[in-house]
């Protein structure tokens, strides 16, 4: 890919990450509070604006795509904790399992027993299917 290419994609296009106006709003109000195992960052506007609450956002490292953002971070983002996991690590009970993102459209997909995209190959037809005719509507 051409290096313009790579620019303009880069300015318009929120879903390779953070477009120049995104970075620059971030850069302007925002602190680093932490980061996550994927690369993620997460920030906070450094003071709140008049009656609201602070800003908190995410860069995705990568794809922005939702699921990827663990789910201590998801409670930080949505203001349900107040202190970053990365200040104050959630206990994990042991019955836990890691965070996965969405795999859909992956190699890692769940692919379903009989699944075209499982093995490339239709499972062959059991017997119990009669295709319907006008003749034998009777």
């Amino acid at each position: 890919m051409t290096k313009v290419v790579s620019i303009i994609r880069w300015i318009f296009s929120w879903w390779n990450g953070a477009t120049p106006g995104t970075r620059f709003t971030i850069m302007k109000r925002g602190q680093l509070v932490g980061s996550d195992e994927r690369g993620n960052r997460y920030f906070e506007e450094k003071k709140a604006r008049k009656g609201m609450i602070r800003r908190r956002w995410v860069m995705y490292d990568g794809l922005a795509e939702a699921s990827k953002v663990p789910p201590e971070w998801y409670g930080w983002l949505h203001h349900m904790v107040d202190v970053p996991p990365s200040e104050e690590p959630p206990k994990l009970k042991p019955w836990e399992l890691e965070h996965r993102p969405n795999m859909t459209g992956t190699d890692l997909a769940y692919r379903p027993k009989g699944s075209l995209a499982a093995t490339g190959n239709r499972p062959a037809a059991t017997g119990d299917y009669e295709a319907w005719s006008p003749e034998n509507a009777n």
